[in-house]
């Protein structure tokens, strides 16, 4: 059976209409032939959320009494045993009566999930517990019942039920929401406009984010890459310069405007580099956007203008904001720029915002870098610089000859401006076309190749190897440039790491996210075997697409040690990429280590714990065990002995010390016994029906007649149980609170039918036990407060709740009213129930006698 759906019926405040929409859906599954009852619903004497319920099925609510007062609460296991397709549970938040089945009604709600029932439910925004603050501060009155986020984020279906605050105080003006006492001070309180405006505005805020979260969901799944606008993202260009702070505010500014908008701040670290960003400008900058409700992105990227554009199209954002450039005027003819470019390629859907800043054509931050790896119009402008050049300037000096020094100087002139323009090759060229040409043109004799002068000679080999000289070092130049942009980027990305790494972001998962979304791929798994010829498992993955089951398969793939490797898919990444994603590929080896020490960890001490038992139940057998058997031993050698002539009075009470030791001896070794099978597993309970009053009382043997007092109706259903089980339990269950209750006070016995389910309860006067110690002592080997050694070792309640569950019954413990604690023994009732009816019973039901 498959876990059931959740729909939860999300409101602003009390009154909205929450439970009438919850009923309203209610009456019409029933009427398309679902199975749906009412398993919780409070009408609040509103007549018509009361008229609503006509017509449903209700499941009989558990009666609970505390400190006196009688409380109605969900019968879980009355529904559990009704299995519904639907159940109606109204008040998720709400907070159950001590002795209920759980603390909260989400739990119940839970339970009935995991069982396969779908279940429809209702809360208020103010009941979120991360709002617990905001909703405070806005009404000025602290909630006290709240409900995790993640439960309510989990649901399958919320819907907001709406209701403008006029609407809603008219409603309660009309008595139909409040008694006709109260509404005055409800609204001159709690629903004053302002404050139902803002719990309203809180409601399709929180609503908005789930339903965003959807659609990310929908279009991941879809490869959806067009931009939906269904609500304001807008992505911040951040080139690590201190103007970035100025566009991160302009942004959250921009973004409050539009309810629910989001900032989503991008650094993009290429080969080139974007800018000189500073590491700690960029630490300021990202805790700036995350302060304002943000969020901070590290990208890889050659082409930024691009990269820039794939990441906004990526997130669904509607608008790029940018800083006006740096760049001085002159500084244009290398290019339009990053904000013209991306204005330019960012179509009809992306708006793009260039915003001025003090910084602005200053000139300051130039991107000397871009010039590192040369791109191909600067290749081909040093081209024709070196190989037109020189001659262009050989047609020049035909008309004005300045002597063969000047000439060498000019064409010199032109081989450095190829070399930095196109690099080494273009200056090569330049050098020999300009040897050439000061040969043919101005070297004695002119106009032929030979020349006549060795003086000239020597002037046009200096020529030549000044040329390639100065062509070598502006390329060596050009390319240590380029080396270090490149180690920049990937400095900037291993801190980056790093970061994550210190504020706890160490999960798989969220480092194989970084890893894709920093180098622009469509998937990243961690692959790993366990030997040479063992298929390759996938320890985590993120990203969409299919999966990749072997590292060859995978476009990038980047071995970690001999059997483990990082998978990439989108596009083939450049080699030197290999450096920073193998620095990411061994931290993602160590996350994996991490969380598998820790999982070895956990089942340490789980070991550990059994180690614990073992050692408890040596210790039992060492001390708990002997002391009874020291009893009888010592009896039976006193009876044994010539020196002294018992009494027959003696004997009998040595032969009744001796009955007693062994009995005692018997249970503590039944209780051993017992615990052993249920630690194994080997339970297995012979189910069938019978009477509560033909099991009870026998569970009493043993215990002094006016110790107890017994109160098991014989009009009481059958129930369905394992009736040596049963036995075991109600007799520990008795003798525990016969050992903890005062000798002038009973303990009661009692039993009732509540819905389907019948309760035997078992209640004394002792001291009681706090709340936190409530679940501790049905743990083994616990034995609570100041009860002597010899009273046992700690068995008894674990043996019984082991025996309740394993019968398919529950064990709890709660406060008996006035001191005390009440154990109660939830079972399940029979079917059916014999139509004759049984003799009365002739002996006295009321106190019974060991």
């Amino acid at each position: 059976m498959g876990r059931g759906k959740l729909r939860i019926y999300l409101g602003a405040a009390p009154g909205v209409g929450k439970t009438y929409a919850m009923l309203s859906e209610a009456h019409r599954r029933v009427e398309r032939g679902t199975d749906c009852v009412v398993a919780f619903v409070e009408h609040h004497d509103r007549p018509r959320t009361e008229v609503m319920l006509h017509g449903l099925e209700q499941v009989p609510r558990r009666d609970l009494l505390h400190r006196g007062a009688s409380f109605t609460e969900m019968d879980v296991d009355a529904v559990l045993a009704r299995a519904p397709q639907v159940a109606l549970v109204d008040e998720l938040a709400h907070t159950n009566v001590p002795g209920s089945r759980n603390a909260k009604r989400w739990q119940d709600v839970e339970e009935l999930l995991a069982a396969g029932v779908d279940v429809v439910s209702t809360v208020n925004i103010q009941h979120l517990e991360s709002l617990g603050d905001v909703v405070e501060s806005i009404t000025g009155v602290r909630q006290r019942e709240t409900v995790p986020d993640e439960v309510v984020r989990r649901a399958d279906q919320i819907e907001l039920v709406d209701m403008s605050p006029e609407a809603l105080r008219r409603r309660m003006a009309h008595g139909n929401v409040y008694q006709p006492d109260k509404v005055d001070a409800a609204l001159s309180n709690y629903f004053r406009p302002g404050n139902l405006t803002a719990l309203r505005e809180l409601a399709l805020l929180w609503v908005a984010d789930r339903v965003d979260a959807y659609l990310q969901r929908y279009r991941s799944e879809h490869r959806v890459s067009r931009i939906w606008g269904s609500r304001e993202r807008i992505v911040v260009g951040l080139t690590g310069g201190p103007e970035g702070r100025t566009l991160i505010r302009r942004a959250a500014r921009l973004a409050e405007k539009g309810a629910g908008g989001e900032v989503l701040a991008v650094y993009i670290a290429s080969s080139d580099g974007l800018t000189a960003a500073s590491p700690k400008e960029l630490a300021v900058q990202r805790t700036l956007v995350e302060d304002l409700g943000g969020t901070f992105h590290h990208v890889v990227g050659d082409d930024i203008p691009a990269a820039l554009l794939a990441f906004a199209r990526g997130a669904n954002a509607t608008q790029i904001m940018l800083g006006v450039s740096r760049r001085k005027t002159w500084q244009y003819v290398f290019g339009p720029g990053v904000g013209a470019t991306v204005a330019r390629d960012s179509g009809p859907d992306l708006d793009v915002h260039l915003i001025t800043h003090p910084e602005a054509g200053k000139g300051r931050g130039l991107p000397v870098a871009r010039g590192a790896r040369l791109g191909r119009a600067r290749i081909l402008w040093g081209w024709l610089v070196g190989v037109g050049g020189p001659a262009a300037l050989a047609l020049l000096l035909n008309t004005v000859h300045l002597g063969l020094a000047n000439d060498m100087l000019l064409f010199l002139a032109v081989t450095v401006a190829a070399a930095l323009l196109g690099g080494l090759l273009p200056a090569l060229a330049s050098a020999a076309v300009g040897s050439l040409l000061l040969n043919y043109f101005y070297t004695p004799p002119l106009h032929r190749w030979t020349v006549a002068d060795p003086k000239n000679i020597v002037a046009i080999a200096i020529f030549v190897g000044v040329g390639i000289s100065v062509a070598s070092v502006v390329d060596l130049a050009a390319r240590r440039t380029h080396q270090a942009a490149r180690l920049r980027a990937e400095s900037e990305i291993l801190s980056f790491l790093a970061g994550n790494v210190l504020r706890g972001e160490t999960g798989l998962e969220d480092l194989l996210e970084r890893v894709r979304e920093t180098f622009g791929m469509e998937s990243a798994a961690l692959l790993e075997r366990a030997g040479d010829v063992e298929p390759w498992t996938c320890a985590g993955r993120s990203g969409t697409g299919p999966p990749v089951l072997r590292p060859e398969e995978a476009d990038v793939d980047v071995p970690v040690g001999d059997h483990m490797a990082l998978a990439l898919t989108g596009r083939v990444l450049p080699a030197e990429d290999r450096r920073v994603l193998a620095a990411f590929a061994a931290q993602a080896a160590v996350v994996l280590d991490r969380r598998r020490l820790r999982e070895e960890a956990d089942r340490a001490r789980a070991l550990a714990e059994g180690n614990r038992i073992r050692t408890a139940l040596l210790a039992a057998v060492s001390h708990d065990l002997r002391t009874p058997l020291a009893g009888i031993k010592a009896a039976v050698s006193s009876l044994r002995s010539d020196d002294v002539a018992w009494s027959e009075e003696d004997r009998a009470e040595l032969l009744e010390g001796i009955e007693e030791g062994a009995d005692r001896l018997d249970h503590l070794v039944g209780n051993l016994l017992d615990m052993s099978r249920l630690q194994t597993g080997t339970v297995t309970p012979l189910i069938r029906e019978i009477d509560l009053d033909e099991v009870v009382p026998m569970a009493l043997v043993g215990v002094p007649e006016e110790g107890v007092v017994l109160d098991v109706p014989e009009t009481l259903p059958m129930v369905a149980v394992d009736p040596g089980l049963l036995e075991r339990s109600v007799a520990n269950l008795v003798e525990n609170a016969v050992k903890y209750s005062p000798r002038e006070n009973d303990v009661l016995v009692a039993a009732s039918a509540i819905a389907d389910r019948v309760e035997v309860r078992v209640v004394d006067r002792g001291p009681g036990v706090p709340d936190d110690a409530k679940e501790r002592i049905f743990e083994p080997f616990q034995r609570y407060g100041d009860a002597p050694r010899g009273a046992g070792v700690g068995l008894g309640l674990a043996v019984a709740r082991g025996f309740a569950e394993a019968m398919g019954g529950s064990l709890t413990a709660e406060d008996t009213p006035g001191g005390g604690l009440t154990m109660v023994l939830s079972l399940r009732a029979a079917r059916s129930r014999p139509e004759e009816p049984r003799p009365a019973r002739t002996e006295e039901p009321e106190r019974q006698a060991s």
